[in-house]
């Protein structure tokens, strides 16, 4: 039988539209995190009001989605013990004869070029529960940790 004898509308032919990934584990943040996940709530909340287009709109609206989630499953760490790296803290490292310093924060805070690592990420896991001093394996390397500030 034709197609076009079967469908009931062209609707069921267009490409679907998805869902933002989730990031996979916890949503754990900084609070400096919760409170950009609250702003970007506000700010797509204010694009899906003031979108004209139904097509941008739905884009918005996929945007909201997203962050509304990520703001109802935040958990605030709790703060890493003094001169222990946990999330939160800044660490001061040495990897391969160079000198870095990261700051280990939430998936949606993470932003690798400017020094902010998700705790997820591999180095971050390697830093986590280290102190001052101590030198943790990564990989076929080793990370030197000079400092923890919270």
């Amino acid at each position: 039988m034709s197609v076009a004898f079967r469908r009931e509308s062209d609707e069921e032919h267009l490409e679907p539209s998805f869902s933002i990934p989730l990031p996979p584990g916890p949503n754990i943040v900084t609070p400096r995190g919760l409170e950009l996940i609250k702003a970007r709530v506000a700010e797509w909340t204010v694009i899906v009001a003031e979108s004209s287009d139904e097509e941008a709109k739905k884009r918005a609206r996929r945007d909201l989605d997203y962050w509304n989630t990520r703001l109802s499953t935040a958990r605030v760490a709790d703060p890493p013990e003094p001169g222990v790296a946990g999330i939160g803290s800044r660490v001061t490292f040495r990897l391969n004869g160079k000198q870095r310093v990261i700051d280990i924060v939430g998936h949606d805070e993470a932003e690798p070029d400017e020094g902010r690592v998700a705790f997820a990420a591999p180095l971050a896991k390697a830093m986590i529960g280290a102190e001052a001093d101590e030198t943790v394996d990564f990989g076929e390397s080793e990370i030197e940790v000079m400092s923890v500030t919270p």
